[in-house]
């Protein structure tokens, strides 16, 4: 285990990093067009299997909190790029599927965002240094799923 000291200031640096960094990306974000977590509702869905989703895993995945996703797709739904249905296997269930005109938009909007990321992220990298880095915070992400429910650290 890493020292303490050590491991806060990695921490902040990965913090201030991808805070940074979403700044930079949200400036050039076409908002006037979708908002990110539109997006990012039409990102998950559209690489779900046949571009469907169930809403309970949808909310797993996206970075806004459940009422929030409700209320989005709500949203998304009345402009026509994404419908719901209720779950074939589960009746309590909604499934969440992106439209074609959702998914033209999601294309659309993926490729300037995706320029903006390159610039902003992929340039300060090399190939070797990004790959690393995806398996650096793939590791973080499973340690976190990992540990048991109610594990917390004890600060001395």
């Amino acid at each position: 285990m890493a020292e303490r000291a050590i491991t806060v200031a990695a921490w902040e640096s990965l913090f201030r990093a991808q805070v940074t960094i979403m700044r930079a990306l949200a400036a050039e974000f076409p908002s006037e067009v979708i908002s990110l977590n539109e997006y990012d509702v039409l990102f998950n869905i559209s690489r779900a299997p046949s571009r469907r989703l169930r809403l309970k895993n949808l909310n797993r995945n996206v970075l806004i909190t459940q009422p929030s996703v409700s209320r989005l797709v709500d949203r998304l739904t009345t402009r026509g790029l994404v419908v719901k249905v209720p779950d074939p296997d589960d009746g309590r269930g909604t499934i969440v599927g992106i439209t074609e005109a959702g998914f033209d938009l999601f294309r659309r909007v993926a490729l300037e965002h995706m320029g903006a990321i390159n610039r902003q992220f992929g340039d300060s990298l090399d190939a070797d240094e990004l790959e690393q880095l995806v398996d650096l915070c793939n590791r973080l992400r499973a340690g976190v799923e990992e540990a048991p429910p109610g594990h917390h650290v004890h600060l001395e």
